[in-house]
């Protein structure tokens, strides 16, 4: 899941002692909440309840952070998910309703099931600002999705913080070095080797993965494509060059992207189906394009897209011929 336009929550979440400060009493505060005036969020936190029904999955996350942060103690910092949905980095493949968290003074803390606690070492300089909460940074805070997550599911967000310029790839391999003790890092080093900040969606960086899972030609990705006078006419997803093939993620992402004001779905699937004919007669490539049902079934599309791959280079050893 891609992270959705952050809004503005300062203030959103209500302490049950500022309500009883403001004149409720508990009993007042029960029947707000059956009565469907307010949500609670956790134990003596509380929020607008439409306003709460109206936040997508990535924003209440949010707000549960803001209700772990107000009761926690001062030290608690956002980290892993919780971090990387802060400062916008996409996500997927995780439960939204338990938020992240580690102190700075080293403990961990008692145990929350709406909140994951992590024991550790971490310094002053390992934690920024980002919308008014205290986050990890992004170099750490890539580091720590390794440790919670498969291989697929951290490189989308390890891809997502590189793209948007929150930290390198050589500062995360640096950082990756220092932490290498950390427990369940195992699987560090395959996310840092396959991470590129050049991909643009979820949807690509799973893309890349089940290129290495499958163990497919590994593509270049963004590739420019050039009209006959040489100015830059489009950017492929991905292009295996060498075998005159390209590959397009086709996921809800790129349709909200790309569709131009006023324009229909129908509109836009005929604009992007003139689009990819103009890039093969430029370049005489074939294309293939996936969706993010289709890597649900992964050996399936792979052995669609080897055939291709084959195809191709029989054909092109039969030109040379």
């Amino acid at each position: 899941m891609a992270a959705d336009e952050l809004i503005d929550l300062t203030g959103v979440v209500v302490l049950r002692r500022e309500l009883l400060a403001a004149g409720y009493t508990d009993r007042q505060i029960r029947t707000r909440v059956k009565s469907g005036e307010l949500h609670r969020i956790r134990h003596g936190s509380y929020c607008d309840a439409a306003l709460w029904k109206s936040l997508s999955p990535t924003d209440q996350h949010r707000v549960l952070a803001r209700a772990v942060l107000a009761r926690a103690h001062p030290s608690t910092v956002l980290t892993h998910v919780s971090s990387a949905i802060e400062q916008r980095a996409p996500v997927w493949g995780h439960d939204l309703t338990k938020v992240h968290t580690t102190r700075t003074d080293g403990r961990a803390g008692r145990k929350e099931c709406d909140r994951v606690q992590h024991a550790g070492t971490m310094p002053a300089y390992h934690v920024k600002q980002v919308n008014g909460v205290p986050v990890s940074v992004a170099t750490r805070c890539a580091v720590e999705m390794t440790t919670i997550s498969t291989v697929e599911s951290a490189l989308i967000t390890v891809d997502g913080l590189l793209h948007a310029g929150l930290t390198t790839a050589s500062g995360v391999r640096q950082f990756a070095h220092r932490t290498r003790w950390w427990p369940n890092s195992l699987r560090t080093n395959v996310v840092i080797q396959l991470a590129d900040g050049r991909r643009e969606s979820a949807g690509e960086s799973r893309s890349a993965y089940f290129f290495y899972a499958q163990r497919l030609p590994r593509p270049e990705p963004q590739v420019t494509v050039l009209d006959e006078c040489g100015a830059e006419f489009a950017r492929v997803d991905f292009a295996w060059i060498e075998l005159g093939a390209f590959l397009e993620f086709d996921g809800r992402i790129k349709y909200e992207r790309f569709r131009r004001a006023g324009e229909t779905l129908e509109q836009f699937l005929m604009r992007e189906k003139a689009r990819e004919e103009r890039i093969c007669q430029l370049t005489g490539w074939v294309c293939i394009r996936i969706t993010w049902a289709q890597l649900e079934s992964p050996q399936q599309l792979a052995a669609r897209i080897r055939r291709i791959l084959e195809s191709r280079v029989r054909t092109l050893a039969g030109r040379v011929g």
